[in-house]
């Protein structure tokens, strides 16, 4: 799902205290404080230390992927959770934490489980296991696996299956929201263009009314993006003049969302989505192709950070500020300064627009981080550094289901 493409951890969650639509209180608390309080309301501080861990990372990873889909901000709601179980997970407001509990959360807060090869924290659904039993983890059967000697990855593993991975040390930030907080339309380019490129190209293979925009996307919104926009606005009663702005952005966030299923354990997965950025033949001065729009707006990002690179407008027309631009770059690079761009040249901006990108928070929902694997406390699985469920009623400890 696009919606920060790369998980974080919020500083802070809003918590419904009851259903979605019942009137009650929202209370906004720190998300380490909202985890133990689940943790000490859905299982006991009594149990195996691997127990605990395992079920306070399936309650991490869960309320991650409700953050991460903005599950409920894009159904119109101003929380990013419910204390219901019905929906969620168990949360009492004000209720005593125990100590050994609130101990593993402060080491693994910002760690949770996915799908190998999917961005989006699992939706790991759970359930007591004994009044209530459902496809993923069963508290008291994770007691049972942890006395038998299991540890938190494995007894994940028995319930999750073998392809889940751990990430760790995942980026802890404030609520991000997706939509840009500006309207996009013909003209505009970049990584926001890219998102619904590719969410409108997924919509449509379930309403196949909706044109296929032409791929690798491009990044940049043009009339095939458009025409896109107005007929998925025209199927979702939005007025259809082709601006993707708040009330548009956020459907297409949910609509998205409900077709990959990201929200439940049996997810389609959300994969990275990244502008293609393959070379062209060669650009040069006085073209007016699409690859120049791309050349122009990475040769505006790494002029952020070096001022030996001139300012570019990006307008799609590779006048004598490109070539300015394209020349200075050359001279960087040690690269014969033509003023045109040819694979070389391509190759070494991408070089530094990455590199850029990879450390910048402005700009990685347009390239994904490198994961390097690293080894943790928890041996059976592979950690990961991070780069920035569907459910009912249970007794008082008996999770989501």
């Amino acid at each position: 799902m696009p919606t920060p493409v790369l998980p974080y951890v919020p500083q802070q969650i809003t918590v419904h205290l009851g259903a979605p639509s019942e009137p009650a209180e929202n209370v906004t608390v720190s998300f380490p404080d909202y985890i133990k309080n689940v943790a000490s309301s859905e299982i006991y501080p009594t149990w195996e230390p691997s127990a605990i861990r395992a079920n306070i990372l399936a309650i991490i990873s869960f309320a991650l992927n409700r953050v991460y889909t903005e599950y409920y901000p894009s159904r119109g709601y101003p929380f990013q959770i419910t204390s219901s179980t019905a929906y969620d997970q168990k949360y009492i407001h004000g209720r005593n934490i125990f100590e050994n509990i609130s101990q593993i959360v402060d080491e693994i807060f910002n760690s949770y489980i996915r799908q190998k090869g999917f961005v989006e924290p699992l939706a790991a659904k759970f359930c007591n296991g004994t009044t209530t039993t459902c496809d993923g983890l069963s508290q008291w059967g994770s007691q049972e696996l942890a006395q038998q000697g299991l540890d938190s990855m494995s007894i994940l593993r028995h319930y999750y299956g073998d392809n889940i991975e751990l990430v760790v040390n995942t980026p802890v930030t404030g609520i991000q929201t997706s939509y840009p907080g500006y309207p996009l339309f013909r003209g505009t380019l970049g990584e926001n263009v890219v998102l619904i490129q590719a969410m409108l190209n997924r919509i449509s293979r379930d309403y196949p009314a909706i044109p296929k925009i032409p791929t690798p996307v491009s990044g940049v919104f043009d009339e095939d993006t458009e025409q896109a926009v107005i007929q998925f606005q025209k199927i979702f009663n939005l007025t259809p003049d082709g601006i993707v702005g708040n009330a548009t952005w956020y459907k297409l966030v949910f609509i998205h969302g409900g077709v990959l299923k990201l929200s439940e354990l049996v997810s389609e997965g959300q994969t990275f989505y990244a502008v293609n950025f393959q070379a062209p033949e060669r650009l040069q001065e006085g073209d007016r192709l699409e690859g120049v729009r791309l050349l122009q707006y990475m040769l505006s990002v790494v002029g952020e950070f070096n001022s030996n690179i001139p300012d570019v407008q990006i307008d799609g027309i590779y006048g004598s500020g490109t070539t300015q631009a394209v020349l200075a770059l050359q001279q960087m690079s040690g690269l014969p300064q033509t003023g045109a761009v040819d694979k070389d040249t391509w190759e070494a901006l991408y070089r530094l627009y990455a590199g850029i990108t990879n450390t910048v928070a402005q700009y990685t929902n347009l390239i994904p981080e490198a994961l390097r694997p690293d080894t943790g406390p928890d041996t059976s699985m592979t950690q990961f550094p991070g780069m920035q469920l569907t459910l009912g009623d249970t007794d008082q400890r008996g999770g989501n289901n």
